[in-house]
């Protein structure tokens, strides 16, 4: 699997994704596809129970690439964390990530709740396709 070159992009399509959390901490969220690249501009959780405050994970799991510019014995593949049993009280609403952050092919966005049906996920995203 190779660093795809966002230089000889073919396409870019902004989308957004809702997923409600389930309480199986490892429900696979999004893969991503062969020959794309996905830049991640924002992912908030906000907890719907109106009563009870619910705590959840978030995680990628890294297929493994090779890199363009990380040294050998970096950690390329495995799991990593954005958020581990954080607290969402009820009706609130926290902001996992606003800064970009690049998922590459094959890997996987994870997580889920202590309380299914009360987190709800939002992400806003780009697909690059360098195909």
């Amino acid at each position: 699997m190779a660093n795809p070159n966002i230089v000889s992009v073919t396409s870019i399509y902004g989308e957004t994704l809702g997923h409600n959390l389930t309480a199986t901490l490892t429900t696979t969220i999004m893969t991503v596809a062969a020959e794309k690249l996905l830049k991640i501009n924002f992912i908030s959780v906000a907890n719907v129970d109106g009563t009870n405050a619910a705590t959840f994970n978030l995680y990628i799991t890294k297929a493994g690439f090779t890199s363009a510019g990380v040294g050998s014995g970096d950690d390329t593949a495995g799991d990593m964390y954005l958020a581990k049993t954080v607290n969402v009280p009820a009706d609130d609403i926290m902001i996992v990530l606003d800064k970009p952050l690049y998922l590459m092919e094959l890997d996987v966005l994870k997580g889920g709740a202590s309380a299914a049906g009360d987190l709800d996920l939002l992400i806003s995203y780009e697909v690059i396709n360098d195909a």
